[in-house]
Order: C-alpha cells, then sequence, then structure tokens
C-alpha cells in the first residue's frame, strides 16, 4: 500500500472519524472502501452512458422483441 496525503475540511474529517468507529474501522479503511464505492459508481455510470449513447445510435426494434417474448418458455412459479 502506498501512503497518501488528503487535505479534508474540519466538518468531513470528523464525519469520517464517527462513521469509522460506528463501523468499527480505522479512517483510511473507511476512505479506500468509500473511495472504491466511488469507483465503482463512476465506472457504472460510464457504462450505462455507453449503453445509452449505443441504444440512441442503433435503436431496439421493440416489435421484434415482442415477437420474442410471445414465444419465451418462462419457468412456472
Amino acid at each position: 500500500m502506498a501512503t497518501v496525503q488528503i487535505v479534508l475540511d474540519k466538518e468531513l474529517l470528523q464525519a469520517a472519524d464517527e462513521a469509522a468507529r460506528r463501523t468499527n474501522q480505522n479512517r483510511s479503511a473507511l476512505v479506500r472502501e468509500a473511495l472504491r464505492a466511488h469507483l465503482r459508481r463512476l465506472e457504472i455510470l460510464e457504462l450505462e452512458q455507453r449503453d445509452r449513447e449505443g441504444y440512441l445510435r442503433i435503436p431496439q426494434d421493440l416489435d421484434e422483441a415482442e415477437r420474442w417474448e410471445s414465444v419465451a418458455a418462462w419457468p412456472e412459479e
């Protein structure tokens, strides 16, 4: 692992320390977890945007999708 230095305002630091105490982890672990979650959200947003742009370039043929729906074999519940 690498050591980094970041600057946080006082309120954010206090909130982070309180969250770390509540979750029984140290500040570094809390920040790592939060950063991983944020990076994953960014990745998902980028994938959604890519899909959105793809569907705009090549729209779905809903009539075809409905035809497949009519012959699809769905399991009984």
